[in-house]
Parts: C-alpha cells; structure tokens; sequence
C-alpha cells in the first residue's frame, strides 16, 4: 500500500514533503489500529472456554415410494373422542296379525294353528202346547144315574191324549177311580172335547195334558 500510495502522483500537481509525511503517518496510525484490533480479538478467542460446532446431520429426504405405501392415521379431536357412539337403528318388523305359527323339523315344516270357534247351541224348536177349545155347553159329561141316587161325588185326575187334528184319542185315569165316573167320562170327553193341536217349530203333533175332572151334586 506505501507503494502505491509512493509511486502515485496526482496528474498536474507537484509533490510536497509535508504532504508526502502526513500520508505516510496517516498509514501508519491506520496499520497499527488494524494490528492492535486483531490482537485483540485473537486474545479474547483465546482466553474464552473451546467451543465446538457441530454441523447438525440433516435427515436423509423421505422416500416417496415408503410415503405412497404408509397410510395417514386421521387425527381425531378432543370432541370426536368424547362424543358418544350411538349405534344405527335397526328397521323393527311390521307387526303380522296372521296365523300363529311353531316352527318344528324342516321335514314336517311349519304347523299352522288357527282359532277353534265355539261350537253355538242349536236353538230347539218352539213348542207350544194344546189348547181347550171345547164350548161351556160341551163341558160337563152326565152324571152316572147309580151315583146319583146315592148321592155320591168325586174328583178324577185324567191324563188326555191328544192327535195332531186335536182330537182327544185316550183318556187314562191318573192314581185311583171310581168305574163308573171313569166311564162317564171317557165317554163324554172321547165324543165332545176339543183341542187346537200342539205344535213344534210351527208343525201340529200329538200331545197329552193332565186334567182334574169333578163331579158334584150341586152342578147337576
């Protein structure tokens, strides 16, 4: 640099001596302030504690062929994790108001079981019964002529039977009688008494009805 600064001359001027010192001097303060500061932080180096450096090992750069086959595990907030599972509904079957069914071995397969109806009574047919349609005229037979002149009474239970024309056919006494009442009896009713016929279920039939027959004296 004194060299330089030596051999350069400014174009058209003429060198000075005083000029020429103060360059010089002023080269001079400037190398020793360079030499004093180099010192200086060589000292300070010196004296402080031996540091290291360490270049950090970057990681190799990931395989895009290991990143492909790797798959991401999702990341799953706080919220997701504490949220309940509720489980899908599942569709209920419709209600089959059908037969019952019992499943059994698949060779008899399915027996199907239906109600058992109670079996309704059968209404009987309407029965009604005879019916005395004798006139007060033909009512009384006569009185036997023998219990008369004795003055005698009685009081017959008769059983009557009955035609479907309603016609008396039979006259039975019922417990104990006296013949000849009896047979006055008979004879009167068999010839003059009168019945509208029972019925069954609208049709005429036979029939027997139990009478009490009496004979007194005061009647006659």
């Amino acid at each position: 640099m004194l060299a330089y600064a030596a051999n350069t001359r400014p174009l058209g001027r003429s060198e000075s001596p005083k000029a020429l010192a103060l360059i010089i001097a002023g080269h001079a303060l400037l190398l020793g302030a360079l030499f004093m500061a180099r010192t200086e932080i060589q000292r300070v180096i010196s004296d402080g504690p031996d540091i290291t450096f360490i270049d950090p090992i970057k990681p190799p750069p990931p395989n895009p062929v290991d990143d492909a086959r790797t798959p991401t595990k999702p990341t799953t907030s706080t919220v997701d994790q504490l949220r309940p599972v509720v489980p899908p509904l599942v569709p209920q079957p419709a209600f089959d108001p059908g037969p019952k069914t019992v499943d059994v071995t698949p060779d008899v397969g399915p027996i199907v079981e239906f109600p058992v109806l109670p079996i309704l009574p059968t209404a009987d047919p309407v029965k009604v019964a005879a019916r005395f349609i004798t006139p007060d005229s033909q009512l009384r037979p006569p009185y036997p002529l023998a219990k008369l002149r004795s003055e005698e009474e009685a009081s017959l239970r008769l059983r009557l039977t009955i035609d479907p024309r309603g016609r008396v056919t039979a006259v039975d006494p019922v417990g104990r009688a006296d013949p000849d009442f009896l047979a006055a009896a008979r004879r009167h009713i068999l010839k003059a008494w009168r019945y509208t016929p029972a019925t069954e279920g609208g049709a005429a039939v036979g029939s027997s009805v139990v009478i009490t027959l009496k004979f007194e004296l005061g009647q006659v």
